[in-house]
């Protein structure tokens, strides 16, 4: 299965929609390529929105964690929206969730780029209990 990126723009920080699975092969090649393109020509704050993957692998994760190091270096930031529950245990199991910033929603991530702006801070625990107690567990 090959992951589609659509970028869109807002507030000139851009938005990678991510829809597939984040796996080896092509669709990490992609996303990769995707943010050396976008740091290359200067727009090193970054958004990845995950509503619509499914699926990310040690390899997908590999490449998030290049792609967070690459903007970094360049003065920007990599940050992370729309994890499902599956995704969020996984940054959560491997770590990954003290190195990625993640937000409940596009917008509160956009504002997270700009000081002085109000974001509500995403809770990764209180994410996990909300979903537990939803399906019964």
């Amino acid at each position: 299965m090959s992951l589609d990126i659509e970028q869109s723009e807002r507030e000139g920080i851009i938005i990678l929609n991510l829809n597939g699975r984040l796996i080896v092969g092509e669709p990490v090649t992609d996303l990769r390529a995707k943010i050396t393109r976008l740091s290359v020509a200067g727009a090193n704050n970054v958004v990845l929105n995950f509503a619509k993957v499914d699926y990310i692998d040690s390899t997908g994760l590999g490449g998030m964690v290049i792609g967070y190091t690459m903007l970094k270096k360049a003065g920007g930031a990599l940050k992370l929206t729309g994890m499902n529950r599956r995704n969020l245990e996984l940054l959560v199991l491997t770590k990954l969730s003290g190195v990625f910033e993640t937000f409940e929603d596009e917008q509160t991530a956009v504002n997270s780029f700009f000081p002085g702006r109000e974001i509500k801070k995403f809770d990764i625990l209180t994410f996990v209990q909300g979903q537990e107690e939803g399906s019964g567990n």
